[in-house]
């Protein structure tokens, strides 16, 4: 049941009693991985986005060290989805229906005795639910520090392995996707089955699908192959180097949110 998640740190193996137990609950970092199952192409499993967040936690807390008492919850499969619903096999929640996903399980966790709680989010279309949230939940309770993050904005080494061009327009299904799942699920890849499918009138535009000046989009608006990116490319070797990368990331943003001192 625990996956990538050492068993160890898999908050579901727990007790009641041991959580009772558990000293300085305040300081025990709770980790919630999120995903989506939805779209990836022709050629990825809908489960990347899950697969991508379980995959990166538990390498980190394999990684971690043992006397930081971080815990995975179980992991949150299904996300705000609608801009791939037009593809069959996706499943999305709404907004609203996230929102109360995240609060409820918060607040549960809150009456427990912990204090701080880590969105670790793999997918793309659903940060702003989770900063509303975030921002929501710490406003009601004072002394919850809530940390919505996504799981690419640790240091990487996608600039050493990516081009230019991906790194701006590969966001779904590209190389990097598809490299990590090279390396996580390679039995779910079929490689022969990858097309390069990049959004054109983007080109030389300030404009973006996620960053600075982006625009509301549906996925179909910009692919008929549901790609976004070039996953010709993609190797399990520079899977395996992107998975290292994130999980070292992670276990410092780990460690910092244990060491992380509320202002005021």
């Amino acid at each position: 049941m625990h996956s990538f998640i050492p068993p160890g740190r898999f908050f579901p193996y727990l007790t009641w009693t041991e959580i009772q137990a558990m000293p300085q609950k305040e300081q025990v970092v709770l980790v919630q991985p999120m995903g989506a199952i939805e779209q990836h192409g022709p050629h990825l499993p809908l489960i990347v986005d899950a697969s991508i967040a379980v995959s990166v936690l538990g390498k980190a807390l394999h990684k971690l060290d043992p006397s930081i008492p971080v815990y995975a919850l179980p992991p949150l499969y299904y996300g705000k989805s609608n801009e791939h619903w037009h593809f069959p096999g996706t499943i999305t929640l709404s907004a609203q229906t996230l929102i109360a996903i995240l609060t409820e399980t918060a607040e549960s966790l809150y009456r427990s005795g912990f204090r701080k709680l880590v969105f670790l989010n793999a997918h793309g279309g659903q940060p702003q639910v989770l900063e509303i949230a975030a921002r929501d939940l710490h406003v009601k309770y004072s002394d919850l520090m809530v940390f919505p993050l996504f799981v690419w904005n640790v240091p990487h080494i996608a600039e050493e392995l990516l081009t230019a061009k991906e790194l701006a327009l590969g966001i779904h299904a590209g190389d990097a996707e598809t490299s990590l799942l090279l390396s996580i699920l390679p039995e779910q890849v079929h490689m022969e089955r990858a097309i390069t499918e990049y959004p054109a009138q983007l080109e030389n535009s300030l404009l973006s699908l996620e960053g600075k000046l982006p625009f509301a989009w549906a996925t179909h608006d910009l692919t008929q192959s549901g790609i976004l990116g070039d996953p010709t490319t993609a190797t399990q070797e520079k899977g395996d180097r992107l998975l290292e990368s994130l999980a070292i990331g992670w276990v410092q943003a780990l460690t910092d949110i244990y060491r992380f001192k509320q202002p005021g």
